[in-house]
């Protein structure tokens, strides 16, 4: 036992080596230049360790968002927000965390390599709600208005849509101010969507 809870110590601990070199890699260059064998050398890692855990550096960056999620504190749940407070708890904590580095990542992150950023962002946010949005949608004898699949992506649509508004246009809001903004954009037409359910 001792020794397994020493072999998960070691996993974690070059994992979380790992995320936190290609973080700070992609600050400082573009995302698709970053090498695998840069990544190795900023966390002093071996390549067999870093191919144990991640096929590529894609996987190691959907990781490292997967990980973000999972350790930043989700929103306190709105009545505004209705039915899908669950699947919107994501939003502010990850403009949050953006929100400490933006300024000095938009120095040096192009458009091009945000964009391959907020895709990856945008899979993983997919995933991370998407059975919330079903059960939102999905309440006892009611037919959802509309479907899962689309809710799940027009929350992360927007999301996406409101970062990279955020960060390009250099917005002076807060991030509780731009959260707010998301959720209004998003929120009517969901709870619209659930009121009008009830009415098939």
């Amino acid at each position: 036992m001792a020794d397994r809870h020493m072999k998960d110590a070691r996993v974690r601990r070059t994992q979380r080596r790992l995320r936190a070199a290609i973080v700070s890699l992609i600050h400082e260059k573009s995302y698709p230049a970053i090498a695998v064998h840069e990544i190795l050398e900023r966390a002093e890692v071996g390549r067999s360790a870093f191919y144990a855990h991640f096929p590529n550096k894609d996987a190691l960056l959907a990781s490292g968002i997967e990980q973000m999620l999972h350790s930043t504190a989700s929103r306190t749940i709105r009545a505004s927000d209705g039915p899908f407070g669950n699947a919107l708890r994501f939003s502010l904590p990850v403009f949050e965390y953006i929100g400490q580095c933006r300024h000095d990542a938009e120095a040096k992150m192009g458009r091009r390599d945000r964009h391959i950023v907020h895709q990856h962002l945008h899979r993983v946010l997919a995933e991370h709600i998407r059975e919330e949005v079903r059960q939102a949608l999905q309440p006892p004898n009611r037919r959802a208005a509309i479907p899962s699949d689309l809710a799940t992506e027009y929350i992360v649509t927007t999301f996406i849509l409101v970062l990279n508004w955020w960060v390009e246009s250099r917005s002076p809001l807060s991030a509780r101010e731009v959260d707010d903004v998301f959720l209004a954009l998003v929120v009517p037409a969901l709870t619209s969507g659930v009121d009008r359910s009830g009415e098939r």
